[in-house]
């Protein structure tokens, strides 16, 4: 069993349809793969219970099925950090809970591709964030750099910390989130030099970007595997 681990260097960088994308690739090339959201806020509320659009994102690519309770096993309504929406519903995150869909999804596909929530260190408790449930996981990162303003250093800090938690940084995504930034293919370039690890894609910014548009600017050939 093969999956990546999709990190951000912060929310709204365009995780979701970056790991979708992903998804979408791997099926097309013939895996049994499946998305999981292990932990979403945002949620709304369905006869069938709390349901998130980016976890059903990642499901509507999927080349197998699976329930929704393993791809998403914590999902909060309100849209807010999910430590606080966690202490709110009186739940408490736990890691085991993560591994345990982990597993169940693991029986059924090849390949899993794994949402985080946020930037590389969110709290999900008073001691858990996002980096220890990357590392229960134990699955190589692929890095969504939001391109704008700031994130040169939000991608370095984000490369720097991955690393130091001993999970290999698979491959980074440059996702031109904003209309006309200034310098961008610079700033794509600075990254290049100062990141050890594969540019494997390089997406333009489109108001109505779909899943496969995204996916054609994708090259999974350089990333880098556990």
């Amino acid at each position: 069993m093969s999956g990546y681990f999709i990190t951000g260097t912060d929310t709204g960088v365009g995780k979701t349809m970056i790991a979708a994308a992903l998804i979408r690739v791997l099926a097309k090339s013939g895996h049994k793969v499946v998305g999981m959201k292990p932990v979403a806020s945002g949620c709304r509320q369905t006869e069938d219970g709390l349901r998130n659009d980016d976890a059903e994102r990642l499901m509507a690519q999927a080349s197998v099925s699976a329930p929704y309770a393993s791809v998403n096993p914590y999902a909060f309504e309100p849209a807010i950090a999910p430590h606080i929406a966690a202490r709110e519903a009186g739940i408490r995150i736990e890691l085991e809970t993560i591994i345990d869909s982990f597993e169940t999804l693991s029986a059924t596909a090849d390949s899993i591709i794994v949402e985080g929530v946020g930037g590389w260190r969110v709290p999900l408790g008073r001691v858990i964030t996002t980096e220890h449930m990357a590392k229960a996981l134990n699955l190589p990162v692929v890095l969504v750099v939001g391109l704008r303003l700031g994130c040169l250093n939000h991608a370095l800090l984000t490369v720097e910390a991955i690393k130091l938690a001993g999970l290999p940084l698979a491959g980074w995504v440059a996702n031109r989130v904003e209309a006309g930034v200034d310098h961008g293919d610079e700033m794509v370039g600075t990254l290049v030099h100062h990141i050890a690890a594969p540019l494997v894609g390089d997406v333009p910014f489109s108001e109505n970007g779909t899943i496969d548009s995204v996916a054609a600017y994708l090259n999974l050939d350089g990333l880098i595997s556990s």
